[in-house]
C-alpha cells in the first residue's frame, strides 16, 4: 500500500497512451515535442480532495528498458510501474530537481521504495 497523509482524499487514474498521443499530449500541455514516458496533472476539487490524471506511454518506457540493454518483460512491466508511481507522486505534490540531482531526490529515493514494495511480490 501506498501510504501519503493525503492519500485518503485522493483519486488518481491512470490512462495508457500510444506514442503519437503522447507526442501530442506533451506538445499541448508542455509545449516540448517529442516522445514521453509520464505526463502527470493534479486537480484540487473544492471540497479539499485531490484528483489526478497519470498518462503513461508503454512504447516510451520499451524504448527506455531496451536502451539501458535490459529485455522485454519484466523490464518494461517494472518501468511501467515505476513511471506510474512517479506520476502519483506528482499529483500528491512531490517534486524533484531537473538534471543529475534528480535521482538522488527526496521524490525519487521515495519512489523507488514503493517500486520494491509494488514488484517484489510479482517475482
Amino acid at each position: 500500500m501506498l501510504a501519503w497523509e493525503g492519500a485518503s482524499h485522493a483519486r488518481v487514474e491512470l490512462t495508457l497512451l500510444g506514442g503519437a498521443a503522447m507526442r501530442r499530449l506533451n506538445r499541448r500541455v508542455t509545449g516540448r515535442r517529442g516522445l514521453t514516458d509520464v505526463i502527470a496533472f493534479a486537480l484540487p476539487q473544492p471540497d479539499g480532495k485531490l484528483v489526478g490524471d497519470v498518462y503513461l506511454c508503454p512504447g516510451a518506457a520499451q524504448r527506455w528498458v531496451k536502451g539501458r540493454g535490459k529485455g522485454k518483460g519484466e523490464g518494461v512491466d517494472e518501468e511501467l510501474v515505476r513511471l506510474a508511481v512517479h506520476g502519483t507522486l506528482h499529483v500528491l505534490g512531490f517534486d524533484h530537481p531537473e538534471g543529475p540531482g534528480r535521482t538522488r531526490s527526496a521524490m525519487w529515493r521515495r519512489q523507488e521504495r514503493y517500486v520494491r514494495r509494488l514488484t517484489d511480490g510479482a517475482r
